[in-house]
This record gives C-alpha cells, structure tokens and sequence, in this order.
C-alpha cells in the first residue's frame, strides 16, 4: 500500500471488510491522522529529539537518586523522616496488613512515604498542614507524583502571599505522597514476573500481538494470555511462603484505612517537632506552639487532592470516615458505584466527542499549526485517519534500518495507542501524535519507530537479583509494577468482576467499541486483565446507606472537578458522586481530556487554592475555561498579559503538570508510546 495517500484530497471510503470482522469507526481513524501531522514538521529538530529523551527519562525518574535506598530506612510505627530526592523527606511507615486482625498480629505493611516540606515550619502560624495525594491508575505511585510535580501542586494550593509578608489567614503546606500498599517502594510489593527482564519480555510480546481488534484471532489470543497472567499471578501471591495471604489486603478499602494512619502519624510527628521548639521559646510563644502543634489523637481531619482512581479512593475514605473530611478534592471523577459493582459501563461517553473537538481544533488552527490540517474541515480530517487506520491494519509499515537505527515496524495498534494517550492530554500529545501520523504518511515512519524504541525499557538481571532469587525485591525495578497492582487492586475491589466467559467478554467488549469507537478496545483490556483472577479481598466496606437515594454528611463539603470532556471519567459521573455527598459541588472546567491537569486553568486552580485555604466551595455551576487549546497554545486572556506575576506562577505549575503522562490502567502489559 501507499502511505503517502493521506493527502489533501482524501476521500471518505468504505472500510475494507478483508481480515476484518468488525470495521473501526471512521471518528477514531480521524484523531490519530489528525493529531500524528503536526508532531512531524519539526522531525529532525532538537525538541523532537529532546522530547523523546524525556519520555524515556520520566519513567525512571524515581530511581535517579542513586545516594537514596529506601531499603536503608527501617519502617516504624512512627514518622521518621530522613533527607531524598534532594529537597524531599522520605519515611516508612508500618501499618497493619489486615486491620481487623488482632492486634499484636505479625503481618505488617511498609508505606513509602515522600513528603515535599512547607515553605513555613510545622510550628508556624502560617503552616496549613498536610495534604495527601493520590495520582490514580490504580497502581500509580504517589513517590513518582511527588517527584514529577509535587512542587507544581504546592504552588497551586499554597498562598500566593510571600511567606515574609504573610497573615494569619495565609497558609503553606506539607505535600505527601505515599505509594499504596503492593505499589512501587511500598512493602511487601506485587510481582507476578521472577524479574524485570521477563516482565519486559512479556511487555515487548504484547505489543507485538496487538489490542484487540487489531487481527481476526486477537480475543482469542488476548484472552488465553489475561488467563495465563491472571492465574497463575493470583494464586502464587495469594499463597505465599509466609502466609500473609497479601493480595486480599491490597484493595482500596484498607488503603482508605491507610490514610487515616499516615494523618495520625503526621499528627504525632507535627506534636513531636513542637515541643523541640517548645523548649527554647518564651512561655507564652511556648503554649501557642503547643496548641497549634497537638496531636489530635484519633481525630486528625484529612486535606487531599486525589486525580481518576485516587478520587475512588477519597470518596471510600470520605464514606468510611466523614467525620474526618476536611478539604477533600476529587479531580477526574470515577463514579463508585459503577467501579466497584461493576459492569464498567460509564467511562467512555464522552471519548469520541474529545476525538472530534481535536480535529477541529487542528481544522480550525490551519496547515501552518496542524499538519494533517485539509481544507474540508474536520471531516476531511478525520476521513484521511480512517483510512491511515483501515490500510495499516491490513498493511502494517516496515521501517527499514540505517546505519543509526535498527529496522522498526508500525501497527495498527501503535497508531490506537498513540491515539489514546493523545485523548488522554489533547493539549500536551495531542500535536505529539499528529507529527507522529504525518511522518506514517509524509515521510518515512523513523520519527514514529524513534518513539517506538524509546517506549521500550529492556531490563538485564542483576546481580542482585541474581543472588537473591526470582521474584525477590531485588529483582523488580522501581516503577515496574504497575502491571500487577492495576490488576491486583482492581480485580478484587469489583468483586466477581473476572468471573464471565471468552463468549460473555466478546459481548461486553463489543459494548464498549459501541459506545467509543476511539477507546473501546483500550477500555475493554482493563476488565479483560480480571480474566481468571482467583484472589478476593478480605475486607470491602460496604455503607448500607450509600446508594443513589442516601447521601452521605461529611464534616467538610468535598470539592469535585471535572473536565466538560473528559477521557474516561465523564462530568456526568462527578455530577452523580456529587448528589451522593451533602453540600459538595462540582467545579467544571471547560476543556478535554483527563483531569484538571490536562489543559491549564488559572480560573480552577485559584478555586482549588481557596477551598484549601479558607474551605470556601465556589458557587454552583461555575464554569472555568482553560488558558489553552490543542494547537492553538495561549489564549486571549494570558497572551495580552492580562495575568499578574503571580497568576503566571499559576499558569507555569500548570503547564509543567500538562506535561507530565498521567497515570493509565496498564493492560495486559502493553506499554505506552507517550
């Protein structure tokens, strides 16, 4: 086939039917063309070059800090925290595994837990406290977020006051993230590979089988090797050596109980550096340190910002817990009820409409910003994607070899997944993917094999590893796990949710293409990953009274944010998890993508800051627009200059987060291009 047919004079056509049972929807066709244009007029130059040396770069960036081990601090019941990351403090917290056991019970749990400090000591009148925050998955590790824009969070949510000129009413906080328990630094750890060099194994197998849909045979592939990863993972961590029985303790119930420990930690720890101040001040001084710094045992409130999964999580902790609500912000809203009774139904409503709203962006932003930009509009677009699309299925691209670079092919599910990271952030890959397509069909396909090869991380043993045996901690690379704990925390959260047939899958998964042409077969691998799963957690809160008819009263009305188009957590669901929560409100903000975070909003994150600074909820059905489109960058407002040097410290946070790859559900072990 000839590539370079994707050209201004495209045509719509009828998807071929050879090989092919069931045709893609032209609209997801349309993005990836769409989007894959703009990334490649540039393709030689440095930012190319310098943008796929940060993907690589970003994935590890947790393991840069080779003076740190966390293997070098000993977990304790207790907040002990001690220099990494270079400005960060990092402590292990031991938790119980099973909180409804006994006491003096021998199975414990290690949290890694990061925290960026307060620009203000914790005995300051200005401090605000802590913050917790989660970043999603499930699976994503709170250690990475705290490294990848911990400091972009705490801009947002401190005062823009200087801390020298500060009042009372102006508040600095601590940042914490904690890698749940079985994720990354946290201990015991899940792994359902001997090593990291079979895990990239099966990674780089994965890819090249292919999503489903991606050839007549993929369900039956796909399935057999969701059983055989399902299986045999399950029940080996299941019935470990020491009989802890882990992995009916890793589902998000005892992870809300684990918030509630490290809030009290903190407290004991906050009380604890009072008094090495209390010491050497002035007896009045002395007592205001002192009440500012108390422990308030057994009822210390929670502050947390929590994006898609880690909203889950603080609507659990918000239903276990609601006395101890806070300022609670939920950002990228999963609905609760569907999560974790299931049929994962109520995600991908709003998928194709983002596909749509970015190939009218590129329409709208003309060849010179967007290069798959073709004078019929976005029709024309999106007819050229569709048939990028249907001839790579049929056809993939040989990428032949020079004397840099090995030989690469392209695939129909490359373009898919390249598509879903760019519906994922429109803003930031959105022109990503669309220079990745003009080279599929202006060039030669080394740009998109370029990132290809860079999404790959090939491990070798060590001799660690070696010497201490498969499986073993050594063995498993930091961030390398979240394959297992997306599938550990999910399948046992929804109970039964693995429990259906190849027939039965193949109805639900032609469901979801029938719903999002662009996300369907993405979607449906995350549920297909439960395939076989045997493990049950011991422990699910279940409220008798949070249904769609009761709500539940918090101390504290939670904030929800939703985007008007959001990826895989519609506005619709935080309007319902809304109605479930008394005196909570939704805060929406006008642009696409996945959470807050996908497109700066100096409007959201102003309403952000003041609910953590004074509680204060903005007025129902506000509407925030965001400070910029796909392809289009700076809008009117920040352009002219309209924003203050501080609002522009907010814009900066902003755009760096925009840059950062949001935590994804991991399926079957396929890797990310972006």
């Amino acid at each position: 086939m000839d590539y370079k047919t994707l050209n201004a004079n495209a045509e719509p056509y009828a998807a071929p039917t050879k090989g092919r049972k069931t045709s893609i929807p032209r609209a997801v066709f349309i993005l990836a063309a769409a989007s894959f244009v703009l990334l490649l007029s540039n393709l030689n130059s440095s930012s190319w070059r310098n943008w796929l040396t940060r993907v690589n770069q970003t994935s590890h960036k947790s393991n840069n800090d080779s003076a740190f081990d966390w293997n070098d601090i000993k977990p304790a019941t207790e907040l002990q925290y001690r220099a990494c990351y270079g400005d960060l403090q990092c402590a292990r917290l031991d938790v119980p595994m099973d909180y409804n056991a006994a006491e003096d019970a021998s199975a414990r749990v290690a949290l890694a837990i990061v925290r960026r400090p307060a620009k203000v000591p914790v005995t300051s009148p200005d401090y605000g406290g802590a913050i917790l925050t989660n970043p999603g998955g499930p699976g994503g590790s709170g250690v990475a977020q705290m490294l990848y824009h911990g400091s972009q969070i705490r801009t947002i949510v401190d005062s823009d006051t200087p801390v020298d000129e500060a009042s009372e009413s102006d508040k600095y906080f601590d940042i914490i993230g904690f890698d749940p328990r079985g994720v990354n630094h946290s201990r015991p750890l899940l792994t359902c590979f001997p090593d990291s060099f079979a895990r990239s194994t099966w990674t780089i197998q994965a890819g090249a089988e292919g999503l489903l849909g991606s050839s007549e045979t993929s369900l039956r592939t796909a399935w057999r090797r969701a059983t055989a990863l399902s299986t045999g993972c399950s029940s080996r961590l299941n019935n470990d050596d020491n009989g802890t029985n882990f992995l009916e303790h890793v589902n998000t119930t005892p992870v809300a109980a684990d918030m509630v420990s490290i809030i009290e930690a903190h407290g004991q720890w906050r009380e604890r550096e009072g008094r090495k101040v209390q010491v050497i001040e002035e007896s009045t001084e002395a007592h205001e340190i002192a009440r500012r710094t108390k422990w308030q045992k057994g009822k210390e409130p929670l502050q947390y910002w929590g994006f898609s999964y880690g909203t889950v999580v603080g609507s659990t902790f918000a239903t276990m817990y609601p006395e101890r609500v806070s300022r609670v912000v939920l950002d990228g809203v999963v609905d609760a009820q569907d999560y974790f009774n299931g049929p994962w139904l109520g995600n991908l409503e709003d998928a194709d409409k983002i596909l749509h709203k970015l190939v009218a962006y590129c329409s709208d932003a003309g060849p010179e910003s967007c290069p798959i930009w073709r004078p019929g509009g976005p029709d024309a677009i999106l007819a050229a994607l569709d048939k990028l699309l249907s001839d790579i299925w049929d056809d993939p691209l040989a990428v032949v070899g020079d004397k840099s670079h090995g030989p690469e092919i392209i695939t129909w599910t490359d373009v898919k997944m390249v598509l879903k990271d760019a519906l994922y952030q429109p803003l930031h890959l959105g022109p990503i993917m669309a220079k990745l397509v003009s080279d599929l069909t202006n060039g030669t396909g080394r740009a998109f094999a370029d990132a290809k090869q860079a999404a790959r991380h090939p491990a070798c043993r060590s001799a660690s590893c070696e010497a201490a045996g498969p499986f073993s901690d050594a063995c498993v690379l930091p961030d390398w796990n979240e394959l297992e704990a997306t599938s550990a925390i999910l399948c046992t959260d929804a109970e039964g949710i693995g429990s259906l047939t190849e027939a039965e899958f193949r109805e639900y998964w032609t469901t979801l293409r029938n719903q999002s042409s662009s996300m369907g077969d993405y979607w449906a691998q995350i549920r297909l990953g439960c395939a076989g799963w045997q493990a049950r957690a011991k422990w699910r809160y279940t409220n008798p009274k949070n249904d769609t008819m009761t709500t539940t009263e918090t101390s504290h009305p939670i904030l929800w944010v939703s985007n008007t188009l959001d990826t895989v957590t519609p506005l619709a669901n935080a309007k319902r998890m809304s109605a479930r929560f008394a005196g909570s409100v939704v805060l929406q903000q006008d642009c696409e993508g996945h959470c807050s975070f996908a497109a700066p909003s100096v409007c959201t994150a102003k309403s952000v800051r003041r609910y953590f600074q004074t509680g204060m909820l903005p007025e129902v059905g506000t509407l925030c627009e965001a400070d910029e489109k796909p392809f289009q960058r700076t809008l009117a407002g920040a352009q002219q200059g309209e924003l203050s040097a501080r609002d522009g410290e907010i814009l900066e946070a902003l755009r760096e987060m925009a840059r950062v790859r949001v935590p994804v559900p991991h399926t079957l072990g396929m890797s990310r291009l972006l």
